[in-house]
């Protein structure tokens, strides 16, 4: 019979080998955490070095797209690559210019008209003098035409989120806003510790939207055909078209395969952390129980390496800057309150009125050779022109209307749900990308064949590219509803109808007018291609501004262009003025969270 020592020695052994197991995977798992960091750290410095070799290259033109698929793993790289780029300049174009829209109430109403008039642009209306100008820049290296595809794909993805950034600081509670004049912050620290963290829910949200558009407009951007000339830039777009004018089937099969693969996995490595990141800035007293997680957040958040990173540059060299600007704030403060105002130099008086001036000569210059471009413009082709903008007009109103009506209660479903929107998420995005004009001649037969026309499919083709700005921004307004405010409803037991009324629609209601706004400019885009699309050879139109642009296009009749586009322009900045700029109003006055 054994002794109560050694038995009470046997039954502890165990518990302490496992004490002294846990304490050495607690040791060596930031270890491996470390490793991942800088792996990662690798894989970016070998990439930067692969695409420096491909720029540094001559120009090429007709370059042979491989239709194999082991050439499919170096082409989606060169496209993320092109992507990532013009997502980060539209980022910080977008920041930049909802800042100052914001902020400078002269120019607002002017600054936010021309981001509607430029979304409304097509984006191959840029190509010609984008390329042009490009190449020009760079006649001996492959830099130019690279950077031609980039900024195509900037133009097809930076509108929604200037708009958001710009609803988001419009929208701030203003206890907020009084926060930081109590602490005297300065414009740098207002816009890192509260504009950007309060617009982090939307701009994430419109983020995923635009990547999805890059994807949606890679095609064109990377097979560039200027007149005679023929430049074709390796990538994933590239594939896809060869593969689809060859007929390949089998290569198109790859490419979706590929490209949706990358969706999904920048989903899980990119949006999904970052989505539960923003959650964090949520304007809320109490915390939901619900949270957005991440595997790759929680392995960041516990690096070693990435605490040491942050710990030993960011925080002291933002201490550093916050700490200079609050002194030379109470300098110059200390400065006007011994010192009186030295009066503004004539120089200084008259600089605004001589940047007008200047602006106005070029615009009566721009003027006068446009009204002489549209002189031999004759009577009926302007009636017919008035024809297709009300029709178009139309469709595009019509085409909103039908995307609000299921992306709303959609998207409220979405982000009200994060286990939800873990699946869907994946499946919107896929959904977003791909191009709309790969599926619509697959959906203009089945109409045709069911009685329908273009006239009907326009509208299909309007819906297939633009409900997703609309979907997006309406999972972000929900994901942004304070808790307390879902509580309170639970709490007074309110009907469905009074949850819409009182707390969801007032809550995405910003949101939701970002969302139809950038989804209009979208709509007119599409226009180009829904009223005037070829099929089996044959061009199927229908009466409309899209196709008498597209059609003056082909055969370069550049007078109709410019008439095409100017009502385009008229028609956009009438709707902004008459619609968007109230509704904007109402979100910054009576549904603003306070």
């Amino acid at each position: 019979m054994p002794r109560l020592g050694h038995k009470s020695s046997f039954a502890i052994l165990p518990g302490r080998e496992t004490l002294a197991r846990a304490q050495v995977l607690k040791r060596s798992w930031p270890f491996f955490l470390d490793l991942t960091v800088a792996a990662i750290g690798l894989a970016v410095f070998y990439a930067i070095v692969r695409v420096a070799m491909l720029w540094a290259g001559p120009p090429s033109e007709q370059t042979v797209i491989s239709l194999s698929p082991r050439a499919l793993p170096l082409y989606a790289f060169y496209s993320i690559v092109r992507i990532f780029l013009a997502y980060i300049l539209s980022l910080t174009f977008a920041v930049g210019y909802g800042y100052f829209a914001a902020y400078n109430k002269r120019v607002e109403a002017f600054m936010i008209a021309a981001l509607d008039i430029m979304q409304s642009i097509p984006v191959l209306s840029f190509l010609p003098p984008v390329m042009l100008a490009m190449i020009a820049l760079f006649p001996t290296r492959h830099v130019g035409v690279e950077l031609g595809a980039i900024f195509l794909l900037f133009t097809g993805a930076v509108w929604n989120m200037a708009f958001s950034f710009y609803s988001s600081i419009k929208t701030i509670p203003r206890e907020l806003r009084e926060a930081t004049d109590i602490y005297r912050y300065s414009r740098l620290q207002t816009l890192v510790q509260l504009e950007l963290p309060y617009a982090a829910i939307g701009l994430v949200w419109n983020s995923v939207m635009s990547v999805a558009g890059a994807w949606f407009t890679l095609m064109p951007c990377e097979m560039l055909h200027l007149g005679t000339r023929d430049f074709r830039l390796p990538g994933l777009g590239s594939y896809l078209q060869t593969a689809s004018e060859a007929k390949d089937g089998g290569g198109i099969a790859w490419g979706l395969i590929t490209m949706i693969a990358i969706i999904v996995a920048i989903d899980q490595l990119i949006w999904r952390p970052l989505i539960a990141w923003s959650d964090k800035f949520k304007f809320e007293q109490v915390e939901s129980s619900q949270r957005v997680s991440s595997p790759l957040l929680h392995l960041l958040t516990h690096s070693n390496a990435v605490k040491a990173i942050r710990r030993r540059t960011i925080v002291p060299l933002s201490e550093a800057i916050y700490h200079r600007l609050a002194e030379d704030r109470e300098k110059r403060v200390a400065r006007l309150a011994t010192q009186p105002a030295a009066p503004a130099s004539p120089v200084n008086r008259l600089l605004p009125w001589i940047a007008g001036a200047a602006a106005a000569v070029v615009v009566l210059i721009a003027a006068h050779h446009a009204i002489v471009l549209i002189q031999p413009v004759t009577g009926p082709q302007y009636l017919s022109l008035l024809k297709g903008a009300v029709a178009t007009f139309l469709r595009v109103n019509l085409s909103l209307l039908l995307a609000a009506a299921w992306t709303i209660p959609v998207g409220v479903s979405i982000g009200f749900h994060p286990r939800l929107a873990r699946l869907a998420q994946p499946l919107a995005q896929i959904a977003a990308s791909v191009p709309a004009t790969a599926l619509f001649p697959v959906v203009l037969l089945v109409l045709i064949r069911l009685g329908g026309g273009l006239g009907i499919g326009s509208i299909a083709l309007m819906l297939l590219g633009t409900q997703w700005y609309i979907l997006f921004n309406v999972i972000a307004g929900a994901m942004a509803i304070p808790n307390d405010l879902k509580e309170v409803a639970t709490l007074f037991r309110f009907s469905r109808w009074e949850r819409w009324k009182t707390v969801i629609l007032p809550g995405i209601f910003p949101f939701l007018i970002t969302g139809m706004v950038t989804a209009s400019g979208g709509a007119w885009n599409a226009s180009i291609f829904a009223e005037y699309f070829p099929v089996d050879g044959k061009i199927l139109t229908t009466v409309g501004l899209g196709e008498q642009i597209a059609e003056a296009t082909d055969h370069a009749a550049f007078p109709m262009i410019l008439l095409g586009t100017i009502c385009i322009s008229l028609m956009v900045v009438t709707t902004n003025r008459l619609v968007w700029r109230p509704l904007y109003r109402l979100a910054e006055t009576r549904y603003k969270l306070g």
